[in-house]
């Protein structure tokens, strides 16, 4: 899933790409994608791209006031291409979901929003004002802005474990499953340890790691052209995903704990004393 650093470097390559260029055209594959009808889609054509920038982990495309909004999801990704077809796309043939032309259809710039796999979450609206957004208005701060008060204030009662509280988008916008990991990885902390529970030093340790994870993320990604952005996220993890792999850290096994539809992964040397969490799914195989 695209997260904050993937999300800004989209962000910054539509500032670089898009500001300026005129919506010709826009091609909706799949509307279960479409989020909104008023105001419909194509009042965005015609219309000068006047900005791009990021909330939480959605995309805005500023199209002079209009603005469309894009929450990737977990298989969704935006494509840029220097020519888009002038031929529209077959509705509900492929991963392609909505493409935007960026010049005349055939001829100019543009970015298709595509989506792989049979669970589809993708989604975009088309809004005068994000916060209209129901995911945008529910975000809480910008995880990249969260000074070390603000952390101890977020935190303060929490009885969930941290996994879960750096992933609530309510509670800190941005980090997901996999810099989640890697955060909690880099300040020591158990996945399971309780948010509410932390002392000054886990705490210290915590934010410490946060901008640090996020910002390294961050200027590793923005640069990147959209193909290579997968990529270079998973070159720079160190246990997200290297289930049964040596910490680059001490060089114990990285462990993974499975639910339903996701896991995650972390170091038990550095992270919970040595000792594995329990993994439901793996003990129930197991009996």
């Amino acid at each position: 899933m695209p997260e904050l650093p993937e999300v800004e470097a989209l962000a910054e390559h539509l500032r670089e790409h898009a500001v300026g260029r005129v919506v010709h055209r826009l091609d909706v594959a799949s509307l279960q994608v479409l989020k909104t009808f008023s105001p419909p889609w194509t009042e965005l054509q015609g219309r000068t791209v006047t900005g791009a920038g990021r909330h939480g982990k959605h995309l805005d495309l500023d199209c002079d006031g209009l603005h469309l909004v894009v929450h990737l999801a977990r298989a969704g990704w935006l494509r840029w291409s220097d020519t888009l077809s002038m031929a529209p796309p077959k509705p509900g043939k492929g991963p392609l979901a909505l493409r935007v032309h960026l010049g005349p259809p055939g001829e100019g710039p543009g970015f298709d929003l595509t989506e792989a796999g049979t669970k589809k979450g993708l989604a975009a609206w088309i809004v005068t004002d994000p916060a209209d957004v129901p995911g945008v208005a529910r975000l809480g701060p910008d995880a990249l802005s969260v000074s070390r008060e603000r952390l101890e204030e977020l935190f303060k009662g929490r009885t969930e474990r941290l996994k879960t509280a750096l992933t609530d988008q309510t509670l800190m916008a941005g980090i997901g499953n996999a810099y989640s990991d890697e955060i909690m990885h880099t300040a020591k902390l158990s996945p399971y340890a309780t948010a509410g529970k932390l002392d000054a030093d886990a705490l210290d340790r915590l934010h410490v790691a946060m901008l640090d994870v996020l910002n390294d993320a961050v200027a590793r990604s923005v640069g990147q052209s959209a193909a290579r952005l997968k990529g270079e996220k998973r070159s720079g993890l160190r246990v997200h995903a290297r289930t049964g792999l040596p910490c680059p850290v001490c060089g114990d096994t990285v462990r993974e704990v499975s639910f339903a539809d996701k896991a995650f992964q972390y170091c038990p040397t550095c992270q919970t004393g040595g000792k594995p969490l329990a993994d439901r799914r793996l003990s129930r195989l197991l009996k």
